[in-house]
Order: structure tokens, then C-alpha cells, then sequence
């Protein structure tokens, strides 16, 4: 299954995704960091699976290691789209 998205739309659906994990949405924007969004790594498993499912992209452990804000986590799953 491939899926083409926009980055704006894969933005769109890591901080719905963030707002579901009880991130505040007044918080949430592309320099948060998740830690500053108490998102710890079980919340980032999670939304890995989610943009597996959604996009077709297959976010492994030692890709998500050194996402520390939304706008990287963006950057790699629009990379991996491309």
C-alpha cells in the first residue's frame, strides 16, 4: 500500500496523533519537544505503528532514536514517503 501525503497533512495527523496520547494541543507544534508533550517512548511506538498503517512507512527503533521534536518525526516519515 502506498500513500502519498503532503507534509502538511502528515503534520496534521502526528499532532492529532500527539492530542490522542494526552499531549496539550495549545503545546503541540513543530519545534515541541516530546518530551516538553510528556510523549515518552511508548507513545512514539505507537506512533510509528499509526504512520505504518496510515502511509505505508516502516519506522524501525533505530530511526525514531534522536527524535526529540514533532518537525524531525515529520521530516522522517515525509523522507520516507519520498
Amino acid at each position: 500500500m502506498s500513500t502519498t501525503a503532503t507534509r502538511e497533512q502528515i503534520e496534521q495527523r502526528v499532532f492529532q496523533a500527539l492530542e490522542e496520547f494526552g499531549a496539550e494541543p495549545d503545546q503541540i507544534s513543530a519545534d515541541a519537544e516530546f518530551e516538553t508533550l510528556d510523549i515518552d517512548s511508548l507513545d512514539l511506538v505507537e506512533l510509528a505503528q499509526i504512520v505504518e498503517d496510515e502511509y505505508g512507512v516502516q519506522l524501525k527503533g533505530e530511526d525514531m532514536e534522536g527524535i526529540k521534536t514533532v518537525r524531525q518525526a515529520v521530516d522522517l516519515v515525509a523522507s520516507k514517503l519520498g
